[in-house]
């Protein structure tokens, strides 16, 4: 105990702590075994500075107290906090498998002959807390406390010692007392009774800068009054056990002294208010209890210091003065019965001070020492509490998404807000059906196929230009040979060209038939363009939502309300968005929560329940799950006048009558989409059709051309054959082998044969030209295959002209003779789909069908146009 004075003011004798001394321990070396065992050595070296650190807090707080209080308040509370690391990582005790070779020895601050000896580290955070007060309550006595100023920083300090015994008597005291091995100082009760004295420390500074201030004699009374009581409760823990014997007397007369001076001066104040008042009876009464109260205070005071007993003198003198003045006023004037003080009520009090809060000032969760040990059971902890929030983040972001999705569904339900869309002309189409009609629109919608159509025009004429200038090779030949044969009579003896060319002749027959069903085939397209274009011209409104039907004001109205209900309607989907917009910040604040929810730092220091923790820490989440409910709630309430204001506006403006119009429209689109695109997909057929006609007629084209160029070349043969024969020369070895060399046979001028001539598929020849209007993002890769492009189906359509028993000319790629039943004939492109369009198959009496039937084999792409 310390009593100091720096003035000669009596009131401002107080007291201060000793700290308790300690023996020298070693921390680093078991603490530093312990990670290297418990973990690696490598970890060990890597918190090699911590265990430095450790060492060297505990080295200090072992020597001399420094002279500076603020800075060995710094260095307990940095101690502490590495304290409560450790506690959650290094297990102190004495057990085998623990760190058993710690003891931590601690001198009782009042009896230092006694101490604790303990080997764990609760006996050593006692301690700490201890001594942390003791530094408070010096701090307090250093400060100049006859200033105004000095006294408010005393008061602070007093106040924070208070707290450090608060702390100490709250979390410390009952485990560093548990064992044998226990000193009074650092009990609940001691711990207890030091908070009370600072407490009444405090007080008592703001009791002199009240004073100093000038304040009314009842405010002073009831500040003075709680510092009597502080006093009070501290004298009553000094005279039980077991603190009763354990302190020096003139601490308990210190306190017994002031605890009466401090009630006394109460009265005193008191009794100057009452004396305002003229309630002289009351006054008188008050006055005798403070005299008695001195008087009964001194008789105890031994050992008490001078100036208290001066100042107990001095307030005794003031109170018998002002007792005089009022007898003396009774018994002239208001000769009123003065009552006993034992029936007087309490004096009234006023507490000024309370103890300062200590986690925040102690709360280790932000230090990095040893951050890298994670003990398994904290881990274990961390993911049991994760799963904690994580269950409260899904059960509120759950509700969240149902209370967003009943909203979508009852105003979809109740036709809002496109009613209120249509009335103001802001109305669109569904986004699927718009997104349909844009697609449309971007391609030209039902005004471009005019050009599609042009382009199916355009590819029949030059197919039908091909056919034609493939079929007059052919005649020119034959009238040729024709002329030849008439001139020169049997010594005209290669065969007729009408025997070989029959089977291209069929194949250019059926090429034209094709042609000639393809063409009846677009008349019926351009005319169903033709039959439809009402039905599509729906879908040439640019915007789409102008063929539309409005929804327009009622032509007469009785009451003229309406803009009071549209307005009111159009508020209350306002207040709907909003609760829309706090449930999106709600459940990003739900998710910002969780991400800085980081509590392994408190577990880490935590030494209570785990579950403790938990309830505290998962607490957060209430604020927030709370007002996601009165969200949901505000909605539900929303959503109900919403839709008796719809029932109204409905009935108001004919909204059922608009719904069967805007219905029976969104129907026209639909059909005029699916028109539209049945008739693009028709053309879109036939365009392939004739591109793949144009390959195969330019293949025949060739193949004729190939025939014409040997047939010419036969020609000059024959021709000077005959002009030798004519002109006597003799022909006998030529009669020997024959007229014609056969395949294979030398000659001194190769001929061809006639089975050459009907054959010429050997050599490959490309194609002199290029096919008309093939689409370039669809590559007819079909016809660089090795296998005839042409082979016919086993099931040939109808009006498919039969397959001739062998092709002579097989296509220009084929590398051997085309099997039995091949043709050459170009099916039109495939029948149109849908009851408008496909026609039955021929019957008597019934029109042809049309010939859109490609086999497998003229087209690359084996689309479902093309499967019959």
């Amino acid at each position: 105990m310390a009593a100091a004075s720096s003035s000669a003011t009596a009131t401002n004798i107080m007291l201060a702590i000793y700290e308790k001394k300690t023996n020298s321990i070693d921390l680093y070396r078991p603490l530093r075994q312990y990670i290297s065992y418990t973990y690696s050595e490598r970890e060990a070296v890597n918190l090699e500075d911590d265990l430095s650190t450790v060492k060297d807090l505990r080295s200090d707080i072992e020597r001399v107290a420094d002279p500076s209080p603020t800075t060995r308040r710094d260095l307990l509370i940095s101690y502490f906090k590495a304290l409560c690391l450790i506690e959650t990582r290094f297990p102190i005790s004495p057990d085998q498998d623990h760190i058993n070779s710690i003891q931590f020895t601690w001198f009782d601050a009042f009896k230092q002959k006694q101490k604790a000896v303990q080997q764990n580290i609760h006996l050593e955070k006692a301690a700490i807390l201890f001594n942390l007060g003791a530094v408070y309550s010096q701090l307090g006595l250093s400060y100049d406390r006859t200033t105004v100023e000095g006294r408010r920083l005393a008061s602070h300090a007093f106040i924070a010692a208070a707290g450090a015994f608060a702390f100490l008597r709250d979390n410390a005291s009952t485990k560093a007392s548990m064992g044998n091995s226990t000193t009074v100082d650092l009990s609940v009760e001691c711990a207890g009774m030091l908070e009370r004295l600072m407490l009444a420390q405090a007080q008592e500074c703001v009791f002199e800068n009240t004073i100093a201030k000038g304040s009314t004699p009842g405010v002073c009374s009831k500040i003075s009054r709680q510092v009597g009581l502080y006093y009070e409760e501290a004298l009553a823990a000094l005279n039980a056990a077991p603190l009763k014997d354990h302190f020096e007397k003139a601490w308990i007369a210190h306190v017994q002294l002031k605890a009466a001076l401090f009630y006394a001066e109460a009265c005193y104040r008191y009794g100057l208010e009452l004396h305002e008042k003229e309630e002289i009876a009351e006054e008188i009464a008050r006055l005798k209890s403070g005299v008695s109260a001195l008087a009964e205070a001194k008789k105890s005071s031994k050992g008490a210091p001078a100036q208290i007993l001066d100042a107990t003198s001095k307030l005794e003198v003031n109170l018998n003065r002002n007792l005089d003045r009022a007898n003396k006023e009774n018994d002239r004037v208001y000769l009123m019965r003065v009552p006993s003080p034992s029936s007087l009520a309490a004096l009234p009090a006023f507490s000024m001070v309370k103890p300062m809060q200590m986690n925040d000032v102690l709360d280790a969760s932000k230090e990095k020492m040893f951050a890298s040990l994670v003990p398994d059971s904290s881990a274990k902890a961390l993911s049991r509490y994760t799963e904690m929030v994580d269950d409260v983040i899904r059960t509120q972001a759950e509700k969240l998404q149902q209370g967003s999705e009943l909203t979508r569904v009852r105003l979809k339900e109740m036709d809002l807000p496109d009613s209120i869309l249509a009335l103001e002309g802001n109305f669109s189409l569904p986004e699927d059906l718009k997104n349909e009609v844009e697609k449309v629109q971007a391609s030209g919608g039902p005004a471009g196929l005019e050009g599609e159509l042009q382009q199916l025009r355009d590819l029949r004429r030059v197919n039908q230009e091909l056919l034609v200038q493939t079929e007059e090779l052919l005649q020119k030949e034959a009238a040729e040979d024709a002329q030849f044969r008439s001139q020169f009579g049997t010594r005209w003896t290669r065969p007729q060209s009408g025997t070989l060319t029959k089977n291209l002749q069929e194949r250019l027959n059926k090429f034209a038939a094709n042609l000639k069903q393809a063409g009846e085939s677009d008349v019926r397209i351009e005319r169903s363009v033709r039959e439809h274009s009402a039905l599509m011209s729906i879908l040439n409104h640019r915007p789409i939502e102008a063929a539309l039907p409005s929804l327009s004001r009622p032509m007469m109205s009785l009451d003229a309300n309406e803009d009071a209900i549209v307005g009111g309607l159009k508020q209350s989907l306002r207040q709907l968005e909003i609760l829309g917009a706090q449930r999106a910040g709600l459940e990003d604040m739900l998710k910002e929560m969780k991400r800085k929810d980081d509590i392994l730092p408190k577990l880490m220091i935590s030494t209570g329940s785990y579950e403790d923790l938990f309830r505290k820490e998962i607490a957060k989440y209430d604020h927030i799950s709370e007002e996601i409910a009165q969200n949901i709630e505000a909605q539900e309430q929303l959503l109900m006048q919403i839709q008796a204001q719809n029932e109204e506006f409905g009935a108001v403006f004919n909204l059922e009558d608009y719904k069967a119009s805007r219905e029976k429209c969104y129907k026209q689109i639909q059909a005029a989409l699916a028109k539209c695109k049945e008739i693009k997909d028709n053309i879109n057929e036939g365009l392939k059709f004739y591109v793949t006609l144009q390959d195969a007629i330019n293949n025949i084209k060739q193949q004729c051309s190939d025939f014409v160029m040997t047939r010419n070349i036969q020609c000059r043969e024959m021709m000077e054959d005959v002009q030798r024969q004519m002109a006597g020369f003799s022909f006998q070895e030529r009669k020997s082998a024959g007229p014609y060399p056969s395949v294979g046979q030398p000659s001194p001028t190769p001929r061809p044969s006639p089975q050459q001539i009907a054959e010429p598929q050997s050599t490959s020849h490309p194609s002199p030209q290029s096919p008309y209007y093939r689409p370039p993002e669809q590559p007819m890769h079909g016809y660089g295959r090795p296998a005839p492009p042409y082979t016919a189906p086993q099931q040939p359509p109808p009006y498919h002209v039969p397959p001739s028993a062998a092709a002579p000319y097989p296509p220009p790629h084929a590398q051997q003779r085309a099997p039995a039943g091949h043709e050459y004939g170009q099916p039109a492109y495939p029948g149109w789909r849908g009851p408008y369009y496909n026609a039955p198959a021929e019957q008597s009496g019934s029109l042809p069908r049309p010939p859109y039937t490609v086999p497998n084999q003229y087209h690359p792409h084996q689309s479902g146009y093309y499967k019959q």
